[in-house]
């Protein structure tokens, strides 16, 4: 029996993987930049509705003609966290979120 990781050498697998250490990574430094705790009991909620954002951005991105790569994906999702987040009223750093207007016009578009 072969106990390697199969699903590991599918492309699209690693670039999945890839594409979550990114939005991992971008989600990090925006709650370190933004003094949100990692514990903070809020942030189930806030994931849970920027994923659903993000989910839904992602899908409809091809419609708009945008084209989503890795590094955009990690920007899209990090906006929608910070959607999330001052949809409820809290504070972040905005100077740490990317700047790409392409993004703010799919969620405009999606999320309205």
């Amino acid at each position: 029996m072969d106990s390697g990781d199969e699903w590991g050498h599918d492309p699209s697998v690693q670039i999945m993987r890839r594409l979550f250490k990114l939005m991992e990574v971008a989600q990090g430094e925006f709650l370190k930049a933004s003094n949100i705790s990692p514990i903070d009991a809020r942030l189930r909620r806030w994931r849970e509705k920027a994923l659903e954002s993000f989910e839904k951005a992602w899908a409809y991105a091809p419609t708009f003609g945008f084209e989503l790569k890795e590094d955009s994906a990690a920007a899209l999702y990090s906006r929608c966290l910070a959607r999330a987040i001052t949809g409820e009223g809290a504070g972040i750093a905005a100077e740490i979120l990317p700047k790409d207007e392409k993004i703010e016009m799919l969620l405009m578009r999606v999320l309205q």
